[in-house]
């Protein structure tokens, strides 16, 4: 096939959505449509010991949240299909922000009961900006839950969003009877009483048959008819030029666990999804069409098999083909290198792959080369812009609780750090080390993820900073910079990339900083 051929067939999306929302059920099930797995695991059951397929950590078992992006990819109609499946807890959002960088198109996923809540509204302000095209998924139909008109509002009020619904439920909890498909001009009906196993629809071609009231009774045949009404009067039509540019967002209905609703939404998603996207660099705009390969590490996940201690980096392929065993420049060390077993993803099984192509994640092993951020290229210098590291919430002081383990805790902190877990820095007045992160769940993962891959313990100190800002030194006046440095000594740090970070203990105390120390540039965002 040519390349463009296999650009053409490729959707790489990512799902998001607040924790709970049935984000990785949705995952799960899609899996199941394209044959890629028989069964689908009981996430939220930590008595059953078959987990969720893309929740492979130990402690996601245990926990039963989601605290890494998974990686998935399967064949559905012709279509390759890459999943990322992302962690919905706030503790783990910078690890959501990145992946975001590497999709062409989103899932958004909303509890019918709960409507939108806090999570998906941060994350869904970082598609806008991005111009992501969005589809949102309302799931659990099969419990009580708001009304869809109230749902609709509120996702068009409290996200933003334009939305047009491509699929409206018949009823709702108890009284759910199915979903009746605007797109397809169908009527998928909840069959029998064992709403469990759920796998046959029936389909009814037009919405005013008198088949449809033998089906569902005459109130609810009479009911859906009005509300089709409404929604085709007062929604706008769907235009996939409009979904394609993040300005309008297909709306369907179904319940994830009950495996209803689903069928239609990747029916659909493979229809108008966009195919892998141009990526801005800082050079130039890259189109993945480009003869040319390039691609850009958004995740680096050490152990992915604790028995082999290996490290693998992910790379979207922005153009042109990745092949095994080529040399490719490795811009920012300045140095070519070539991968003999690159990886394709289903989770945690892993099959080696000799081509790739634009919109692919391939997984590289690596022993240490890369970080969150670096571009690979076929020769061309260039680096892939948008992979910041946030400035941190929570920080602690990180101590070495056993004395004969030391090394051991010395690499595992420096490979979870290079996986973009949280951020180390190196106090420049004493050496001590201080680790920050956006969520403090993420202590406790470092530390679990210390003690079980590593064998290292560590115990936490609490150190009083409100914010990490990084100092631009190259525009920075010279005289100003150096009274900046010994004034604040106490508070300075370099960051795991050797720059230095200024530690404010308070707003006040920053507001007090910038206003004496003017000419001295800081950012909340490593990447300036």
């Amino acid at each position: 096939m040519s390349l463009q051929s296999e650009i053409d067939r490729r959707r790489t999306f990512g799902i998001i959505s607040h924790p709970d929302a049935g984000k990785t059920t949705l995952t799960e099930k899609l899996l199941l449509f394209g044959g890629a797995i028989q069964e689908a695991g009981a996430v939220k059951s930590n008595k059953i010991k078959k987990g969720a397929t893309s929740d492979f950590m130990e402690i996601e078992r245990q926990r039963g949240i989601s605290v890494a992006t998974s990686v998935l990819a399967f064949e559905y109609k012709g279509i390759k299909i890459n999943i990322l499946d992302t962690p919905g807890h706030k503790d783990f959002a910078e690890d959501t922000f990145r992946t975001l960088t590497a999709v062409d198109s989103v899932i958004v996923v909303i509890d019918v009961a709960k409507g939108v809540e806090e999570q998906t509204l941060k994350l869904v302000e970082v598609c806008r900006m991005r111009n992501i095209p969005m589809i949102v998924f309302i799931n659990k139909l099969d419990r009580e839950g708001k009304d869809a008109f109230e749902l609709l509002d509120d996702i068009e009020q409290k996200l933003g969003l334009t939305v047009t619904p491509m699929s409206f439920p018949i009823g709702m909890g108890y009284d759910f009877k199915g979903i009746y498909n605007i797109w397809e001009k169908n009527v998928n009906l909840f069959s029998g009483d064992s709403r469990k196993n759920i796998e046959e629809t029936i389909n009814i071609e037009d919405i005013n048959t008198p088949e449809l009231n033998e089906l569902i009774g005459d109130t609810a045949a009479e009911e859906l008819r009005e509300e089709v009404e409404l929604v085709t009067e007062v929604y706008p039509k769907f235009n996939q030029e409009e979904y394609l540019n993040g300005n309008l967002q297909p709306v369907f209905f179904g319940s994830a666990l009950n495996n209803f609703g689903v069928r239609e939404l990747l029916d659909c998603f493979v229809e108008i999804a966009p195919t892998p996207r141009p990526k801005e660099s800082d050079t130039r705009l890259v189109r993945p069409e480009e003869k040319e390969f390039s691609g850009f590490v958004f995740k680096i996940h050490a152990n992915m098999d604790p028995k082999h201690r290996d490290r693998l980096a992910f790379i979207k392929i922005v153009s042109g083909t990745f092949n095994r065993n080529t040399p490719y420049l490795h811009v920012r060390n300045n140095k070519k290198m070539k991968f003999s077993s690159p990886n394709a993803f289903f989770a945690e099984r892993k099959e080696i792959v000799d081509v790739s192509y634009p919109g692919d994640i391939v997984g590289l092993h690596d022993t240490g080369n890369f970080k969150i951020g670096d571009t690979l290229t076929q020769g061309e210098k260039m680096q892939y812009k948008g992979i910041p590291s946030f400035s941190p919430e929570h920080f602690r002081y990180i101590n070495n609780a056993d004395p004969m383990k030391s090394k051991q805790l010395g690499k595992g902190i420096d490979q979870l750090m290079d996986e973009g877990v949280a951020q180390l820095f190196t106090l420049e007045l004493n050496g001590r080390k201080v680790i920050g992160t956006v969520g403090a769940l993420q202590f406790e993962v470092i530390q679990y993820r210390l003690e079980h891959e590593y064998t290292a313990k560590c115990t936490y100190e609490n150190l009083n900073v409100h914010k990490a800002c990084w100092v631009d030194i190259k525009n920075s006046d010279k005289d100003e910079l150096a009274e900046f440095k010994r004034v604040k000594a106490r508070f300075l740090a370099k960051d795991k990339q050797g720059q230095l970070v200024f530690f404010a203990d308070s707003s006040f105390t920053l507001q007090m900083t910038q206003s004496k120390f003017s000419k001295v540039k800081l950012h909340f965002v490593s990447e300036f």
